[in-house]
């Protein structure tokens, strides 16, 4: 697809906007000042994929464990700030790779002023969020709601506070929980201007249904080429939070991110465990970092040519199986030894 070209922006060495690839984010859900425990879930969250990633600073002590954060971690830390500019100032002091303010709850002009100044000095980019929940009275009252026009206009003015202290190395974020109002803002906003936009379906709800939110929130926002940066907003585990943005990423052809799984559905012909094997199967390909597509089939019959596009693939029958290779099929084993068999070519694939 063809992506919408932005300003490029450098957050800590990680370059988004342009034709930079869409990097993903998460945010920490530890006390910040806790740096042993703030360390340990980033550490976690490099692990699964993430690329950047955004701590509260909610207080000084917060704001000032940033340093000793920095130094333990290997991507870029994002400050999250509300209402308290000097918060804003320390964090960046401390090492902070970007802000993220809203320029109407942190003060007035010259409180405004001293964070772009120093923004300005250290050349850390400004993240300017809005969010549908915390909408101007009087844009709300202007558009008889929360609207996509209003939240546009609402960053839109934000933009120019920044703008009007001469700086515009910022990056945009408009969220909503609701799907379809957060989609039209993104394609409003982007006809509008050219800043990079961090994209996110807020407060999606808990794994699942907020799995399912924002897989449609930003298949369609990311489908339409809008979008430079990602967070899943999860209710549980950090870490899924970039598991989720991996695959939405993937499933939109815009990533490649270790193995691809393709399972079917079952049906009355299914004699195998097929749920219990494209489960193992998940966990398996897990450990192995490889550009490939894997296909786990429930029967022989229509199997082998449902996954002849996969580079491996497993087809289930009655307590056999067929293991493929590029379309072709290479063996046939017990259900028992489906699994190891695969192991075995990707242990192969890997070497190679």
């Amino acid at each position: 697809m063809e992506r919408k070209k932005t300003r490029e922006v450098n957050i800590g060495g990680v370059m988004i906007g342009g034709d930079n690839p869409i990097a993903i984010q998460s945010m920490c859900n530890t006390k910040t000042a806790d740096v042993k425990a703030t360390v340990a879930q980033i550490l976690e969250l490099e692990d699964a994929g993430c690329e950047i990633i955004r701590c509260t600073a909610n207080d000084m002590a917060a704001a000032e464990a940033f340093s000793e954060i920095k130094k333990q971690i290997h991507i870029p830390l994002v400050a999250d700030i509300h209402f308290d500019y000097r918060l804003a100032i320390a964090a960046m002091e401390h090492g902070a790779d970007k802000i993220r303010i809203n320029p109407g709850n942190i003060g007035g002009e010259d409180r405004i002023a001293e964070v772009v100044r120093v923004a300005r000095e250290r050349s850390i980019p400004i993240r300017v969020g809005v969010n549908s929940g915390s909408l101007e009275k009087e844009i709300v009252e202007k558009y008889g709601g929360v609207t996509a026009e209003g939240l546009v206009e609402s960053a839109l003015d934000k933009v120019r506070i920044i703008e009007n202290h001469d700086y515009d190395n910022m990056v945009v974020s408009i969220k909503s929980s609701d799907v379809m109002l957060c989609v039209d803002a993104y394609k409003l906003f982007a006809k509008k201007s050219d800043y990079p936009l961090h994209v996110g379906i807020t407060e999606a709800g808990t794994v699942r249904r907020g799995t399912i939110k924002s897989s449609v929130g930003l298949g369609l926002i990311l489908g339409a080429g809008i979008g430079d940066t990602i967070r899943v907003s999860l209710t549980g585990p950090v870490t899924e939070e970039v598991r989720v943005a991996q695959q939405i990423l993937q499933a939109l052809g815009l990533r490649r991110s270790g193995i691809e799984v393709v399972s079917c559905p079952t049906c009355g012909r299914t004699e195998i465990d097929l749920i219990g094997l494209a489960n193992r199967v998940e966990e398996l390909v897990a450990g192995y970092d490889l550009d490939i597509k894997v296909a786990v089939m429930g029967c022989v019959v229509n199997g082998p040519g449902e996954a002849r596009e996969a580079d491996l693939a497993v087809c289930g029958g009655k307590g056999v199986g067929l293991l493929m290779k590029k379309g072709e099929i290479i063996k046939k084993l017990p259900e028992d030894e489906l699994l190891p068999a695969l192991k075995e070519e990707l242990d192969g694939w890997k070497s190679h």
